[in-house]
């Protein structure tokens, strides 16, 4: 006598049930597993053993057992996974909103800044959950910019002629933004570097010699980026009148002639105020004390020193001032001004907004 094995427990379907299966089994891309399960219910629905139920779904004859028995327990309820086990959330609105003020407000008592350690010690919590509410909040202890305010009593009527030739340059005139590079070392590393390879930076040795310095003199066309520049080996006010001399040559003399620059002694030299009182066409203008940002020139030795200087290895003074030059000549093949945007009120409307926060800062 054949084997008919245990009997199956009936499986009878309301029409409220078999219309959710329905729904449920068309699902094609969230909840595959509840589509799949849907499925083997409505087959069994049918009547048909679990064996053909499995071969038509294609699952094992155990899944469809499995399904068929939480359905019949359980119902609908019994298809839908169980809430997955571990640690509810433990960490609450107010430990959020304790470790952003202390982090904002306060000072650890042994340490300038907090550190997720720090933070975590006097929080409780972990230092991974400190990281990410500063994360979240964007807070970023362990950074610091800095800054220096003007003591120009002149700061404003400066600021506004400076813009002004920046946002309305004169007619009939190049406005030239003018600066030093000083002391630019020639270094050379005491070993070659081990160039880039796949999945591994370029290598470098972080001792190195140097070779002497030299000094970049640039003056940047605020109008079209164009560069004129000279390298000299020492900065006096010898060097910087040369540098206004080659500056005298190479723009047009039917154009007048513009320089911003900052308030370093040697522009204010007796020898550069008497070459100056023979050109007419010159007109200094002077930055406000601690106010580089304001000088366009700075931007460009950013892009040198990126570009040139901060992976540089020169044997010599020479090498050094060659590359200087090469590197000058390839920016006036394809120059890039640079774009002034912010008005003189906007500018000063910032900086009264920052003198309210150090004002207070202590109150």
């Amino acid at each position: 006598m054949a084997r008919t094995g245990r009997p199956k427990a009936e499986l009878i379907l309301t029409d409220g049930e078999r219309e959710q299966l329905t729904r449920w089994a068309r699902r094609r891309k969230s909840s595959q597993a509840l589509a799949l399960r849907s499925r083997i219910v409505l087959a069994c629905g049918e009547g048909i053993t679990n064996k053909d139920v499995a071969a038509r779904i294609g699952c094992s004859a155990a899944t469809v057992t499995k399904w068929r028995s939480r359905f019949i327990e359980h119902r609908l309820d019994g298809l839908v996974d169980d809430p997955r086990p571990g640690r509810p959330p433990t960490v609450t609105a107010d430990q959020v909103e304790d470790v952003v003020i202390a982090t904002l407000e306060q000072t650890p008592s042994n340490a300038t800044h907090w550190s997720r350690a720090k933070m975590a010690e006097r929080s409780g919590l972990s230092k991974s959950t400190i990281g990410r509410i500063w994360k979240a909040f964007g807070l970023k202890p362990h950074r610091a910019d800095g800054f220096k305010l003007s003591n120009d009593p002149l700061f404003v009527e400066k600021v506004y002629d400076i813009v002004g030739l920046y946002l309305d340059p004169p007619e009939s005139a190049v406005v030239l933004s003018m600066d030093e590079k000083s002391q630019v070392q020639a270094l050379s590393r005491s070993q070659p570097a081990l160039p880039m390879m796949p999945g591994m930076p370029e290598k470098r040795t972080h001792d190195y010699l140097r070779n002497g310095t030299t000094s970049l003199f640039a003056a940047l066309n605020v109008d079209d980026g164009t560069v004129i520049a000279s390298t000299h080996r020492r900065h006096r006010a010898t060097e910087f009148k040369k540098f206004l001399t080659k500056i005298d040559h190479t723009v047009p003399e039917h154009l007048d002639v513009h320089v911003i620059c900052d308030n370093y002694g040697t522009h204010k030299h007796p020898t550069i105020t008497t070459w100056l009182a023979r050109r007419p066409r010159f007109h200094m203008h002077f930055t406000p004390t601690y106010s580089s940002w304001i000088n366009q020139v700075e931007r460009l030795f950013a892009e040198v020193t990126r570009d040139l200087l901060q992976r540089s290895d020169h044997r010599s003074v020479q090498a050094l001032e060659k590359d200087l030059r090469e590197w000058v000549k390839a920016w006036n093949e394809n120059p890039k001004p640079f774009i002034w945007t912010k008005t003189a009120e906007e500018i000063l409307e910032s900086l009264g907004r920052l003198l309210q926060r150090t004002n207070g800062a202590g109150h």
